[in-house]
């Protein structure tokens, strides 16, 4: 007797047959019909299976043995490759990074460290780790430290190329006529001593920690819609006005748009970068208009202008440096900014009075313990605390007097409560309202929010590369890991969901693919997806696994 499977109507049974011999040849019948083989189950065979062995005098069958792999994420992976790819960014860095001297994917090891930012943002060699728990599209083979390290060299080599690539990308998401964009820069904190030819690794003042600290600049160029146009690497001690025109010329470079009008802070305002924003608009042959912010430290020279306005719904206009002025007033941060600083002065001088009561103690021949009070040592303390409390302009202390002694400088306070509350724009946008203006200055907080997720969610900082050409790698790394987060955020708040892009890809890191062995069988295989995760699939247009 032997097993036999015969299919029938386009189904496979199992059957058990004997051959017997009938008149000199040999034929065979079915014993019996054990059912549809896709239906059967270990439970149905192994009791036939134990019989036959018992029958036969030998021992039971073991149960084959069960191997399980360790759990790998996929979802959030999944997601990212699907986005990466139909964003046309697979395509554009094979082309911008083809060679045939590479024994490695540069496109793959490249998209690999994007998502490791947006994962779980570790060093190159946390990025090798993290690898091992996770199933990578496309990857078939785990790199090693030395590849993502070439890798960095080339897509610093080639990163005018990528960047091209990647404007031409962006550019159907920009409307033609008119684009407004915006710009800003935030400091790096880097690690490492030493100098190397063209070093990046400058000191400079840190927009983190408010000191020194050793650093690059980073300057990000962003679309109305929030979505990371370019990015700029600087060294850490560079002007910030000082970047602008270069940062201009490459936007119309690589954005064939006719209308551009730049919204930038108040650090990167200058009469000469007016000027030269109107050089190179007229070299590119494209109107360039900006809004800028007047910086407080030229708030002095406009004294006379401000008080000649007429506010009408919080809003005036006016002219200032032969540019249009528009000035937009809150009267309760107004009264907020008048509050505190009367408050600090008022501190200040209960500081101040303390000191002098000590002094007129010690005349009086009253001693307390410590060291012995003076005039010199008095100035001193109080000329610290009010640099502290960066009011020096509202105190006049006078260092070479005999007695210590101070004035407060009423003009200067009543100069101060003029622009209390007050935010002066100049522009040379001559076809938008007042309001409008402010509304598209306001709109620049979101640029800062994208340094906030640079430094959070991808942790671009600290950086322990040493070269120039891995830090603007980095850097680049760092900037399409913040092209595909926004892209994200635009579906998910365009769906109408909840979730952020970082609390989606937590939700979707939760699919994980399993492999087990069940003797000398793999099976393989992914974990039941949720609804939640499924809504998340749907709301981010992409294609569930």
């Amino acid at each position: 007797m032997y097993t036999r499977l015969t299919r029938s109507g386009g189904r496979t049974y199992l059957q058990i047959v004997e051959s017997f011999r009938q008149e000199g040849s040999v034929r065979q019948r079915v014993v019996a019909n054990l059912g549809r083989l896709d239906q059967l189950q270990d439970k149905d065979l192994d009791p036939l299976i134990n019989g036959l062995n018992r029958a036969l005098g030998r021992s039971a069958a073991p149960a084959p043995k069960v191997e399980y792999d360790s759990a790998l994420a996929y979802g959030d992976l999944f997601a990212l490759h699907q986005l990466w790819s139909e964003l046309g960014l697979a395509e554009a860095l094979r082309r911008a990074l083809r060679s045939s001297r590479r024994a490695f994917d540069a496109e793959a090891l490249v998209r690999t460290m994007v998502f490791n930012r947006l994962c779980a943002p570790d060093s190159k060699l946390g990025c090798l780790e993290w690898l091992d728990t996770v199933a990578m599209p496309g990857i078939s083979e785990k790199p090693s430290h030395d590849h993502l390290l070439r890798c960095m060299d080339a897509l610093a080599e080639h990163s005018e190329a990528v960047e091209d690539r990647v404007a031409e990308l962006l550019r159907p998401m920009l409307d033609q006529q008119l684009s407004v964009v915006f710009y800003d820069l935030t400091t790096v904190r880097i690690h490492g001593e030493g100098e190397v030819q063209n070093d990046l690794r400058r000191y400079g003042m840190n927009k983190e920690t408010g000191g020194i600290a050793r650093q690059f600049v980073l300057g990000v160029v962003q679309s109305a819609e929030g979505l990371p146009l370019m990015h700029v690497v600087h060294p850490g001690n560079v002007a910030e006005t000082k970047t602008l025109q270069s940062m201009l010329e490459k936007v119309l470079k690589r954005f064939d748009v006719q209308r551009v009008i730049l919204v930038a802070d108040r650090g990167l305002l200058s009469l000469d970068n007016v000027a030269e924003i109107k050089r190179i608009a007229d070299e590119a042959a494209r109107r360039l208009e900006f809004i800028l912010a007047v910086p407080a430290r030229r708030y002095i020279e406009l004294d006379g202008t401000l008080q000649g306005l007429k506010f009408k719904d919080g809003l005036a206009e006016g002219r200032f440096a032969e540019h249009r002025m528009v000035v937009a007033q809150d009267p309760v941060r107004a009264a907020e900014q008048g509050v505190r600083r009367k408050e600090r002065i008022t501190e200040l001088e209960a500081f101040a009075t303390k000191l002098i009561a000590k002094l007129d103690a010690q005349d009086a021949g009253r001693t307390e313990r410590g060291r012995r009070a003076s005039d010199r040592g008095a100035y001193s303390r109080f000329n610290q605390a009010v640099r502290e409390a960066e009011l020096c302009r509202f105190f006049k202390i006078d260092l070479n007097a005999d007695r210590f002694s101070y004035e407060l400088d009423d003009e200067a306070i009543a100069h101060a409560e003029l622009f209390d509350g007050k935010l002066v724009l100049l522009t040379s946008v001559a076809d938008f309202s007042p309001q409008q203006i402010v509304e598209r200055y306001k709109a620049l907080a979101d640029i800062e929010r994208g340094f906030r997720v640079l430094k959070s969610d991808i942790e671009i900082a600290p950086v322990y590369h040493r070269l120039p050409e891995r830090i603007r790698a980095h850097g680049l790394i760092c900037f399409l890991a913040l092209l595909l987060y926004r892209v994200m955020r635009q579906r998910l708040k365009a769906s109408g969901s909840p979730h952020s892009p970082s609390t989606a890809l937590e939700l979707l890191r939760r699919i994980q693919q399993h492999r087990a062995t069940i003797g000398e069988r793999s099976y393989s295989g992914l974990s039941k997806t949720t609804p939640e995760q499924l809504s998340l699939f749907e709301a981010l247009d992409l294609r569930a696994p």
